[in-house]
């Protein structure tokens, strides 16, 4: 039962860090406008790690790698305290043993930011019929345009009705349940 609620608090905490660590790493990434009420409140929470993060990794071509890197480093974490927490930590701890669990904790990763694009997605698709003048619209619409610009040049409007939310988002659930889904079984049966 204690295991259980520490389960929970190391999921909430830590995985609501990863969220927002993942964040901060597409908003830069996708050049989102930093004038906007997202922006300010996820550098604010993840400053104190990230900036001394930032003098021992640099970034490389535009990519902020010590945001990325510390996000996988916590993936990493949870995901021991977890397999710890259920009995199933591996035993004994091998370099083999850490090459799986860093494949699978970026593994959670991919599962982590196809999730905040698919809620991304939604949301914007949803204000862009009921408020698409919000202070949120520009940023939402920065990250979601990489994934739907491809798919909203191929497929025409129906009916005035976008569609290319629709496909993505199927898109990214068909490339959640199959291959990474398959990774994740793969790499957990090599504990």
């Amino acid at each position: 039962m204690l295991n259980q609620g520490a389960l929970v608090l190391l999921d909430t905490v830590f995985g609501l860090f990863i969220i927002a660590l993942l964040l901060r790493f597409y908003l830069q990434l996708f050049r989102a406008p930093y004038g906007n009420p997202l922006s300010p409140f996820i550098i604010a929470i993840t400053d104190f790690v990230v900036k001394p993060t930032r003098k021992i990794v640099p970034g490389l071509l535009g990519l902020d790698l010590s945001t990325l890197l510390l996000a996988w480093v916590l993936e990493f974490f949870v995901l021991s305290m977890t397999l710890w927490l259920n009995g199933m930590a591996p035993h004994p701890y091998t370099p083999a043993t850490f090459v799986v669990l860093f494949m699978l904790s970026a593994t959670g990763l991919v599962k982590q930011s196809m999730h905040i694009f698919m809620f991304v997605i939604i949301v914007q698709a949803i204000l862009s019929w009921v408020n698409p003048y919000s202070p949120v619209s520009g940023v939402l619409n920065s990250l979601a345009r990489p994934f739907l610009s491809f798919f909203r040049r191929r497929i025409p409007p129906v009916g005035n009705v976008d569609l290319s939310p629709l496909v993505v988002l199927i898109l990214l659930q068909l490339v959640l349940t199959i291959p990474v889904a398959w990774l994740e079984s793969v790499l957990y049966s090599m504990l």
